[in-house]
């Protein structure tokens, strides 16, 4: 994601001469299916510019617009607060992986919304809590994590943070480790400066552990029930280092952010704020971010652009214009025109397709969209020779079916059961005998076809289709 900082410091100027703020003022229009970084900045700056709508005068009213307020401390407050001048606000971010996942980008790119509209935000990735793990509606107690591991995680996840917000420049985003403060804390300082502070009746009526308490098992070990005290020093060291006056994050760390609210105010004696927004969900009942082949990762090498794309060209109609407010930065207006564009034509599905650009060319830039339209056109047409080496990999790691094909028993046959397209040898021989198989977008009639590397696209693969819609990656080792 590194390329979205490069962009951003190259681009001044758009093809029509206008500048991002001029754009952004008059809500200049994005030409999508031609989209390029330039036009797409427009909707970045500011993300509550309306259009010809006036300015709504709150950052919580654009917010609201999208549906991403769950909970708030004292709103009147918080508007003022956030009106009378640039404000630091931070989210934290556990490494669990090598990689962030797409639900995180809810807070994340909440960060970057408050940036646009001048404020400061600080990306916290919890080399500490991640070392713990957050209890938060949680069923079972998380597995202990190596602290190298950890370490690497951590490392992974701030490269991925810092291609998401602007590092430079008065409100340029900071990303920190709350290790740096939390393990030169020694026990006797935490329990009389910190632990005073926690009534344990007080943090058992959390939501939170109230439910790991109440469940029948293992309930909660003391390290997570912790997890508050740690989270809440965080808002603390914040603030003092930074005066840091608001944490956002999902609607399942509301306990957390207000414990640190108050040890905020009881260590500081500074009232400061806090923001949820909804953990997202799908219409069907099944969990958001999840697929038949796993999790939809932010990183390439985890989930390819083709993947990514697909996710979102896959949303389902009840789903599809929530994530447009969740996720895109477009302005509510704009999701409206699109809202009712796909109600009156929703066979198009022009909202999908405008929501999976948006979101492919923010993670993976324009190069990123380019590879994963491509790939689907040509699996759609089957007019697959317009397939790079590249987008083949893309296909590979988690497109299709893949099976690597056997140097001493390289024929169609085997491959296909091998790969999943038939049960039997048997039964491929009758599929491609019938005329009902393509190899490379050509049909084999010959059940005794060998995949040499001489017919291979870029000399490795051998696209396999049975049907029109069953496919089938076959590459050489």
């Amino acid at each position: 994601m590194d390329h979205l900082l490069e962009s951003r410091r190259r681009v001044v100027r758009h093809d029509c001469g206008g500048t991002c703020e001029e754009h952004a003022n008059v809500g200049h229009p994005v030409n999508v299916p031609g989209l390029r970084l330039a036009g797409w900045l427009c909707y970045l700056v500011p993300p509550f510019a309306y259009g010809d709508e006036p300015m709504s005068g709150s950052m919580l009213d654009d917010l609201e617009a999208r549906h991403l307020v769950a909970q708030s401390s004292d709103r009147d407050a918080l508007v003022a607060h956030l009106q009378s001048g640039s404000r630091t606000l931070y989210s934290g971010f556990d490494p669990t992986a090598d990689s962030l996942h797409i639900g995180h980008l809810v807070p994340l790119l909440a960060l970057r919304r408050f940036q646009l509209a001048g404020h400061r935000p600080l990306a916290l990735v919890g080399g500490a809590t991640g070392l713990i793990g957050d209890p938060s509606f949680k069923d079972n107690e998380r597995s202990l994590n190596d602290p190298e591991q950890v370490a690497s995680w951590v490392e992974a996840i701030r490269r991925q943070v810092s291609g998401l917000l602007d590092t430079e420049g008065p409100q340029g985003a900071l990303v920190v480790n709350n290790l740096d403060w939390i393990q030169s804390m020694d026990t006797i300082s935490f329990l009389r400066d910190v632990g005073k502070h926690f009534s344990v009746n007080a943090m058992i009526q959390k939501e939170s552990v109230k439910a790991r308490i109440e469940r029948e098992g293992a309930g909660i070990s003391f390290t997570e029930f912790s997890y508050i005290i740690l989270q809440s020093i965080d808002f603390t060291e914040l603030a003092r280092r930074y005066d840091c006056s608001l944490q956002i994050g999902g609607s399942d760390q509301w306990g957390n952010i207000t414990g640190g609210m108050d040890l905020v105010r009881r260590m500081l004696g500074r009232t400061v704020h806090g923001l949820t927004m909804p953990l997202v969900t799908k219409a069907d009942g099944s969990k958001f971010g999840k697929t038949e082949s796993g999790t939809v990762w932010l990183d390439p090498r985890k989930t390819s652009p083709y993947s990514f794309y697909q996710f979102w060209l896959n949303a389902a109609d009840a789903d599809v214009v929530k994530y447009l407010g969740y996720f895109s930065f477009r302005s509510p207006g704009d999701i409206q025109a699109l809202a009712a564009a796909h109600g009156d034509a929703p066979h198009l599905r022009e909202a999908q397709r405008v929501l999976a650009r948006d979101m492919t060319v923010l993670i993976h830039g324009n190069d990123g969209l380019a590879a994963a339209e491509r790939i689907t056109d040509a699996l759609f047409s089957g007019s697959i020779d317009q397939l790079e080496a590249a987008d083949l990999a893309q296909l590979r790691l988690d497109g299709m079916a893949a099976c690597a094909i056997d140097p001493a028993e390289p024929g169609l046959l085997a491959a296909m059961v091998e790969g999943g397209l038939a049960p039997s040898r048997g039964a491929a021989r009758k599929l491609v005998e019938g005329g009902g198989v393509r190899v490379n977008g050509n049909e084999v009639g010959d059940a005794g076809h060998l995949l040499s590397p001489g017919d291979a696209l870029h000399g490795r693969y051998h696209l396999i289709r049975r049907g029109k819609k069953a496919w089938l990656l076959a590459f050489h080792p």
